[in-house]
């Protein structure tokens, strides 16, 4: 199963996608996390249901100094070469 998730609210430069890599890393899924230039965060993340569910609900936690508005779900096309989930290059 294959999601992306966007987070709105105060998510950049408050080490949130290290948070998420972190995260998704002991869940267990693959994919990746990178800052968007309209300052959400995008998540792309591969893995059974309950892992997926898993992460979502460690997405509207985030780390400390962050602060969650939204986070967006929708079933996203497959995708190959990310087995380990890992910060990618922002955009």
């Amino acid at each position: 199963m294959f999601r992306r998730f966007l987070v709105t609210g105060r998510v950049q430069g408050v080490g949130f996608r290290w948070f998420v890599e972190r995260e998704a890393q002991l869940i267990g899924v693959g994919g990746w996390v990178r800052n968007r230039d309209d300052g959400a965060v995008e998540v792309l993340a591969s893995g059974e249901k309950k892992l997926l569910d898993s992460l979502y609900n460690k997405l509207l936690i985030g780390p400390p100094a962050a602060r969650i508005d939204k986070v967006e779900v929708e079933d996203a096309e497959p995708f190959d070469g990310y087995k380990k989930f890992q910060i990618k290059e922002s955009w």
